[in-house]
């Protein structure tokens, strides 16, 4: 009796599996519907029962991103392509499924196999760009994102991140040509006149950079940084007083913006103004703890006023920040040699040569390499 009960269940469980279990053809017929989550269902019920159907687990995959659920998706797409790596578009929809997720790196990683099947992808060429955006890899995104914007002027996004990459990759021509576009396009645009601003200070055009900036803030402003990098402009060419009109231009906006009270602060230190100085440049590193610059002019101030209590741990945060700079060596150094400390005193100022030499043989490294002149073409005889 009991054995007769329990081949029932059996059988019953049997059955309604059987009933449950759906085909691909009912999959297609819901994607006719556009029902994209029971399509999902049904395409799963079909792997369940044959879980080497890479083509199944490639259409679940599909199903799944027309239903926003991408997680999901990406995970159907990995085992479609370790079942069969050379299904076609797979590679593809499974970066875009990444990418969807702002999974940057990982979009890149299938995207670059989904080019090496199909090179002539436009849309993972334009994919694989904006993914080394996302992933703040600007040299690459730029190398991807610079044939899709030409081949799609009017496409202010492709524009902008293409602009933006070569500006951060230091492709500073780039740069101009694409922020150049998008102020025919939006001539309002204060973001892109920043930008435009910033490459062309880049170039070594600070006259016309100041013009962008000028106007950027003409349309905005209240834009945030706008006055700082006007400043500091100024504060680089030494117009000390330019410069702080436009620092305090800045604070008026954003009474906590560190960067404008360390440079007013250096102002008031070179206009020997010391206890305002050392004022301004507290205020900032209470709002920022990580500003070298700010350090630097703590340390500096006073080992000339002989406390050199004060001096050493402001100079030592500002090697610990940056230390590649000379800059807080040698006043490091000059500090111990007036406390008589001579071994410290010689070991920061080596390390200050060492890295002045360094940085001076990078930028002959950039110079442009002269090319002798060809020998003269003898006249003939």
């Amino acid at each position: 009796m009991i054995r007769t009960f329990a081949c029932s269940i059996a059988v019953a469980f049997l059955l309604s599996l059987c009933l449950q279990a759906q085909t691909p053809s009912d999959a297609l017929a819901l994607e006719q519907q556009q029902e994209w989550e029971k399509a999902a269902q049904a395409w799963k019920s079909v792997t369940a029962r044959n879980p080497n159907d890479a083509a199944a687990f490639a259409s679940m995959g599909v199903d799944l991103s027309r239903a926003q659920k991408y997680t999901e998706a990406a995970a159907a797409y990995r085992t479609a392509l370790k079942l069969n790596p050379k299904l076609p578009g797979i590679s593809l929809n499974l970066g875009l499924a990444e990418f969807k997720q702002g999974h940057f790196t990982a979009a890149a990683a299938a995207l670059r196999q989904a080019l090496a099947a199909d090179p002539n992808s436009a849309q993972a060429h334009t994919l694989l760009g904006m993914s080394y955006y996302g992933a703040k890899k600007f040299d690459l995104a730029s190398q991807y994102l610079e044939p899709a914007a030409k081949a799609d002027p009017s496409n202010a996004e492709l524009q902008q991140m293409l602009a933006e990459s070569c500006l951060q990759a230091r492709k500073l021509n780039c740069a101009l040509d694409g922020f150049r576009v998008l102020l025919q396009q939006n001539p309002e645009s204060a973001s892109t006149h920043i930008l435009m601003a910033q490459a062309l200070d880049g170039l070594g055009k600070s006259d016309e950079a100041v013009a962008e900036f000028e106007t950027a803030a003409k349309i905005a402003p209240n834009e945030p940084n706008i006055h700082f990098e006007l400043g500091f402009i100024r504060w680089r060419a030494a117009q000390y007083e330019d410069a702080r009109k436009e620092f305090e231009q800045e604070l008026a906006i954003d009474p906590n913006h560190d960067q404008s009270l360390a440079y007013l602060g250096d102002i008031e230190w070179k206009s020997n103004h010391p206890d305002e100085a050392l004022e301004l440049l507290h205020q900032a590193i209470k709002v920022n703890k990580n500003l070298r610059f700010a350090y630097l002019d703590l340390g500096t101030i006073y080992r000339s006023q002989n406390n050199f209590k004060e001096a050493e741990p402001a100079l030592q945060q500002a090697i610990k920040l940056d230390p590649s700079q000379p800059d807080a060596h040698y006043q490091l150094g000059r500090m111990y040699q007036a406390l008589g400390r001579r071994a410290d005193a010689e070991r920061e100022l080596q390390r200050m040569h060492e890295l002045q030499k360094k940085a001076d043989e990078n930028v002959a490294a950039q110079l442009p390499k002269l090319t002798p002149p060809a020998a003269a073409t003898p006249p003939p005889q």
